[in-house]
């Protein structure tokens, strides 16, 4: 019996399967036993697999004055800020490229130094606008937040670790490419100690403390701390693969750029020059504009203003931007690629509803903006309420076609009836049409007067014809010129596969003159031509002509002008009479 005793064996999936019942009874569903059996024998690992580190981290290699030209198409004024943004983003790429390059052949720099950025600049001058449009141009993970919003240690609001488990997020999960990302906290100065609170500030000082961290060299883990969803997320997954993996964040390529109006910073920049001035020149102090102090700005008054001098060491780029005065609100309205009037003319657009501004309208409104005294913000406010009664009205009335005028904003009421009566629509069809020739003849200039840049960009010769087309196309839809220049271009492109096609089909080179090239673009924007289309015209207008030379002479090389696309009779007869005859 004993002997019998030490033989018995007993079945582990039925031990399993009664434990499971067991806690199913006692705990629910969500439950489960693993067995070690189950899961596959690999050895646990830490961090990531050596293909993950070999993967590249990016392809970066725009300079400063390309990023500047790409910017100046945005942004008015505020040239040094642009100036000082894109040298110290690209180097900081190009750094990472050249990096990884020669990762083989270098050690890294101990204490390795980033250029993180710290804005000052009043509300409503482009701050949070500027380094979104940098991190779309140059294709990094990009996640932005107040500064308000965290705390030290996440108890009061967010934890500040949570800003690179978002960047993680943009990137789609991709870890090494959120380690090339951007941070941007605005309202930095709102985290500034202040002196009259006696005690811990864990959302101000503590904030900073948290940050100092991240903004040099740290890692963070991806797995939130006491979070029961990442707790079941890693469960699971060693379930699956049977790898207890531990997912970190390198933050040393992480740029962190911080921003603020520092509305109060003058006074402190102001105090210290009086100290430094006696007599006559504490007067000259006293009368220099905010903006031209925070110029000023060193280290100390940071210091002074409320700000651990650790914190402002991890800040060594400082960035000023410039105050806005009514002729810069005016060129804002004026930029082609603005978001203001291209998001007024989609919200009518909505209503297929055609809106278009004159000049006149336009300074009236960059007037009453900078008389808000909030910077470019000040630009939507008076749009909005200039347009709301017209916005409300018209789609109701079928009109497809309105232009602000100068008579609109002084005298709305009045506007609204007579466009609603329809009794002068002649009048104001007139008016639109006037309006928008004078802007696409704006825009055509704009896009000659940059066209070496824009050419070179998209690959696209662009002649006084093209500069035309791209114009009224723009002027046609809500997009903004880049895109604009891309419709076109894909347009020419079209026409290549069609060349391409019937040489592939017919055994015939045929080649487009840049006039017929522009010619077929027009077919395809103003008549919604399709390729086929256009290949089925080659077809029953030029093959018979074209293979009865080339039987003739063995010449298959055709070139087709717009003329000759206009006309074919008449091209293909002087071309068999020159060619054959």
């Amino acid at each position: 019996m004993k002997k019998e005793k030490n033989t018995i064996s007993h079945d582990p999936k039925k031990i399993e399967k009664e434990l499971g019942e067991f806690l199913n009874k006692k705990f629910g569903a969500n439950v489960k036993i693993i067995s070690p059996s189950t899961l596959p024998r690999q050895e646990t690992i830490s961090g990531t697999s050596s293909s993950e580190k070999n993967k590249p981290l990016i392809d970066f290699n725009i300079k400063p004055r390309e990023l500047i030209t790409y910017l100046d198409q945005y942004v008015v004024k505020q040239t040094k800020a642009k100036s000082v943004l894109s040298t110290k983003i690209c180097t900081h790429f190009n750094r990472i490229r050249h990096s990884q390059a020669n990762e083989n052949g270098l050690s890294k720099i101990t204490g390795n130094i980033k250029s993180n950025i710290l804005m000052l600049g009043p509300t409503g001058i482009g701050k949070t606008y500027l380094i979104k449009l940098i991190a779309k141009k140059i294709g990094v993970p990009f996640v932005k937040a107040d500064a308000t919003k965290f705390s030290e240690t996440g108890y009061v609001g967010g934890d500040v670790e949570d800003l690179i488990r978002d960047l993680v997020k943009e990137a789609n999960d991709d870890i090494k490419l959120a380690e090339c990302g951007i941070v941007y906290i605005d309202e930095i100065d709102k985290i500034a100690s202040s002196p009259s609170v006696i005690g811990a500030q864990v959302s101000r000082t503590g904030v900073q403390r948290a940050l100092l961290k991240p903004m040099e060299e740290t890692e963070v883990n991806l797995k939130v701390p006491h979070d029961p969803v990442s707790m079941m997320q890693e469960l699971e997954s060693f379930q699956r693969t049977g790898k207890r993996t531990k997912q970190v964040v390198n933050t040393s390529n992480i740029l962190f750029i911080v921003s603020g109006a520092f509305s109060e910073l003058s006074n402190v920049i102001r105090k210290r020059l009086s100290k430094q001035n006696i007599g006559f020149g504490s007067k000259i102090v006293k009368s220099k504009k905010e903006n031209e102090l925070l110029k000023l700005t060193k280290a100390e008054d940071l210091v002074n203003f409320g700000f651990e001098s650790e914190f402002i060491g991890r800040l060594p780029v400082r960035c000023i931007l410039e105050t806005l005065n009514q002729e810069d609100l005016y060129a804002i309205l004026k930029m082609p690629n603005n978001p203001v009037i291209l998001s007024k003319r989609l919200d009518f657009s909505a209503y297929n509803i055609d809106i278009i501004f004159t000049d006149e309208a336009l300074k009236i409104l960059a007037k009453r903006a900078y008389e808000e005294n909030t910077g470019a913000r000040g630009l939507v406010s008076v749009i909005e309420e200039a347009l709301l009664d017209f916005e409300e009205n018209l789609p109701s009335h079928d009109l497809l076609k309105f232009t602000v005028t100068k008579e609109v904003l002084e005298n709305p009421k009045a506007h609204l009836k007579d466009l609603l009566s329809k009794q002068k629509f002649l009048k104001f069809n007139d008016l639109y049409e006037k309006a928008l020739l004078d802007h696409k003849n704006y825009i055509s200039k704009y896009i000659n007067n940059n066209s070496k840049t824009l050419s070179v960009r998209h690959g696209l010769t662009l002649s006084q014809i093209r500069c035309d087309m791209i114009a009224l196309y723009f002027c046609n839809n809500v997009m903004e010129i880049e895109d604009a220049l891309k419709k076109i271009k894909n347009h020419q492109d079209s026409i290549k596969e069609i060349e391409i096609e019937v040489l592939k089909t017919y055994n015939l080179n045929i080649i487009f003159e840049e006039d017929a090239i522009d010619f077929l673009i027009e077919q395809f924007i103003n008549h919604n031509a399709t390729i086929q289309e256009i290949l089925s015209k080659i077809y029953d207008n030029y093959y018979d002509g074209f293979n009865l030379i080339r039987e003739k002479t063995g010449k298959d090389r055709f070139f087709l002008s717009k003329n000759a696309l206009i006309d074919n009779e008449t091209y293909l007869n002087d071309l068999i009479r020159k060619e054959i005859t």
